[in-house]
C-alpha cells in the first residue's frame, strides 16, 4: 500500500515537470528599465564658455549649442555673460543633434537653448518651428534682452571738421605803437614788440606800412630802412633776443605833413602780429 502511494507521488511530479517544460507555466519576462531617455543621457560639466552659444565640455570637446543663432555684435557681450553664469562649471546632460552641435539640459531639466531664447539673450536659427520660435516671439513682444536695444547697422564716418571749428593759431607777437609827442612837421614815436610765440626769438625783422606819408628819420635800439610807405626795422646786436613773453621797445623820430594815423598791421619775421 505504501509503495503504491509513493508511485502516485512520483508520477504526479513527473507530469508537472513535463508540463512546465512544454510551456504550461511561462518563464518570468525580462525586466525593462523605467528610465526615461533624458535620464539616460550622459552627464558632464561645462569647463569653459567660448561665446554665447559655444562651450567646452569636461572632456575637452568644444561644441556649439544647437538651434541658437549668432548674436549681433552689440549683444555678444551680454550673451556671453548670460551663458557663462548659466553653464560654467555646471552639471549638464548632453545629447548630440548634428556633428559639432549639442543640446544641453540643466540639472533641473531646463533646456538651455529654450531658456536663453525665452530670456531674450539669444535668437533661434529659425529652423525649430516649435517651442523655441514661440519663446522668441514672446521675448520680442516683451522687449527682453537684445529685443530691448537696437544695434546700429553701420558705424557712421566722423564728420570732417568745418573750417569754423578749427581755431587758427594765435599770433606769435603783440605790437603796441604810439605817438609820444608831436610838433609841426614831425613827431616822436615808440614801438613795443612782445614775444607771444612761447619760444625764444633770436634775431628779428619788424615791418609796417604808413598811410599818411610819414618817414622815419632816426631810430634807437634797432636799425631802420624805408621804401616809400613801407618801413623795415631789424634788431640791434643787444636787442636780438626776445625771451618768451618778453618784449623790446624801439624809439624813433619821424617827419609828417598832415594826418598822422597809426599803422594798422605789423609783421615779425613774416608772421602777422596782434596790434595792441
Amino acid at each position: 500500500m505504501a509503495a503504491r502511494k509513493h508511485l502516485v507521488v512520483l508520477l504526479a511530479l513527473f507530469v508537472t515537470a513535463c508540463t512546465a517544460e512544454q510551456g504550461g507555466t511561462p518563464s518570468p519576462a525580462p525586466r525593462v528599465s523605467s528610465s526615461s531617455p533624458s535620464e539616460a543621457e550622459p552627464s558632464t560639466k561645462v569647463r569653459a564658455v567660448i561665446d554665447g552659444r559655444t562651450v567646452e565640455l569636461a572632456d575637452g570637446t568644444r561644441a556649439r549649442i544647437s538651434l541658437l543663432a549668432e548674436p549681433p555684435s552689440c549683444a555678444a557681450a551680454a550673451a556671453l555673460d548670460f551663458t557663462t553664469k548659466t553653464l560654467l562649471d555646471k552639471e549638464v546632460r548632453v545629447s548630440s543633434i548634428t556633428p559639432g552641435e549639442v543640446s544641453l539640459i540643466l540639472s533641473d531639466g531646463t533646456d538651455f537653448a529654450l531658456l536663453a531664447v525665452r530670456s531674450g539673450m539669444l535668437r533661434t536659427t529659425g529652423v525649430d518651428g516649435g517651442p523655441l520660435t514661440e519663446a522668441e516671439s514672446q521675448a520680442s513682444q516683451a522687449k527682453l534682452g537684445l529685443w530691448a536695444q537696437e544695434c546700429p547697422t553701420s558705424t557712421p564716418a566722423p564728420a570732417p571738421p568745418s573750417p569754423s571749428s578749427t581755431a587758427p593759431p594765435a599770433p606769435p607777437c603783440v605790437v603796441v605803437y604810439r605817438v609820444n609827442s608831436e610838433w609841426p612837421g614831425a613827431f616822436q614815436g615808440e614801438v613795443t614788440v612782445r614775444n607771444a610765440s612761447g619760444e625764444l626769438i633770436n634775431g628779428w625783422t619788424l615791418r609796417w606800412r604808413y598811410a599818411d606819408g610819414q618817414t622815419v628819420t632816426q631810430m634807437w635800439n634797432a636799425a631802420v630802412s624805408q621804401s616809400g610807405a613801407d618801413v623795415t626795422v631789424t634788431n640791434a646786436g643787444y636787442t636780438a633776443l626776445i625771451v618768451p613773453d618778453g618784449s623790446v621797445s624801439l624809439g624813433f623820430n619821424a617827419s609828417v605833413s598832415g594826418a598822422n594815423s597809426v599803422p594798422d598791421s605789423f609783421t615779425l619775421n613774416g608772421a602777422a602780429c596782434t596790434v595792441g
